[in-house]
């Protein structure tokens, strides 16, 4: 007999729950229960995803145990530091999928640093695709769980795009570089002066430069993960003028012997069998139109013979593989559905 899974959404007036709304909206094995939201309770939840028609009329609940219970899965897209007291009231049979931080870091005292609260506790990391030291990959530990802590979107494309030449030991992993072009849904709706369009219309905008921003911590936990013992990343995101996409640009020193020929059989060979992650052919290089709301991630590596370095780049929809996607993939996981249920790898375009 087949049985629909019921899926609570939680933040479901924002960009990342609204995503994953759309992406439950076509999954076939899904039913889409409670849709909840803090301040905006009460309102149709079309006031605020005019773009789901199929949902307009569901009317936004407050976000507590008590209309969350009673439904196989919960997505939690909510401010960082909100997740924790919410998901600690759902018992355990409940399967829980965090979008904020929350629960990504094991360690405790990074997460006191960068975001300056007391841990909420460590859960499944989100991101199947991760290769482990081990000679796995994460998605072998999402496997009937029932806690998935979903990936930061800066991470995944930086981890992407570096994890291949780290895995293999091809490159030096202290001295990273990442350079990311981010679109203005990474920051959320809040209204703020520097997101206006009056400011962001034709503007590119560095912002937690130096060393502050909150995924530095999580990207060196994905690494060391990989096989790294020591890895020290500097990360410089950069608003652009697009509402979503990340293109991540990742250099690192070259280990001396290698050649380009090791480098692309590295990344080749890492990605060969994964559905959502694709090395480019040669000389074509990934863009964030390419990957506009699919799951997809688009890969690419390259040898600076003058200067020594492998560059990298990943692009991928910061909504979808970034984050909504990345939920429904790990829920999928958890739940023993074939992995790509509910997803798409073409992209929209123009």
């Amino acid at each position: 007999m087949h049985v629909t899974i019921t899926v609570a959404v939680s933040g479901a007036s924002g960009y990342a729950g609204g995503e994953v709304l759309r992406l439950l909206a076509r999954h076939p094995e899904v039913e889409i229960g409670a849709v909840t939201a803090h301040s905006h309770a009460g309102d149709p939840l079309g006031a605020h995803q005019p773009h789901l028609r199929s949902l307009a009329d569901r009317v936004l609940e407050p976000t507590d145990a008590a209309v969350l219970a009673g439904h196989d899965v919960v997505v939690l897209a909510l401010p960082h530091g909100a997740s924790g007291g919410v998901a600690a009231a759902l018992g355990p049979d409940v399967l829980v999928l965090d979008c904020g931080a929350d629960h990504r870091l094991a360690d405790a005292d990074a997460w006191r640093a960068y975001y300056g609260s007391d841990h909420a506790g460590t859960w499944p990391y989100g991101l199947p695709e991760l290769l482990l030291a081990s000679g796995g990959r994460q998605r072998d530990h999402l496997a009937r769980a029932t806690r998935v802590a979903v990936p930061g979107c800066n991470v995944t494309a930086v981890t992407l795009a570096a994890q291949p030449g780290v895995a293999a030991g091809l490159v030096d992993p202290t001295a990273l570089t990442a350079t990311l072009a981010v679109g203005y849904s990474g920051a959320g709706k809040s209204l703020k002066p520097h997101l206006l369009a009056s400011e962001a219309f034709g503007s590119a905008a560095p912002y937690a430069v130096g060393g502050s921003h909150r995924h530095i911590p999580e990207i060196e936990q994905n690494l060391r993960a990989t096989g790294a013992d020591q890895v020290r990343v500097t990360f410089t995101p950069v608003l652009v003028p697009m509402s979503r996409g990340i293109l991540a640009t990742v250099t690192a020193p070259l280990r001396p012997g290698v050649d380009a020929d090791a480098v692309r059989a590295a990344w080749r060979d890492a990605y060969a069998d994964e559905t959502f992650v694709e090395v480019l052919p040669t000389g074509q290089w990934p863009t964030t139109a390419a990957t506009a709301g699919a799951n997809t991630a688009l890969v690419q590596v390259a040898v600076d013979d003058r200067a020594g370095t492998v560059v990298a780049i990943a692009a991928l929809d910061n909504l979808v593989k970034g984050t909504a996607g990345a939920a429904v993939q790990s829920m999928n996981l958890a739940l023993g559905l074939p992995e790509a249920t509910g997803l798409v790898t073409e992209g929209v375009a123009p």
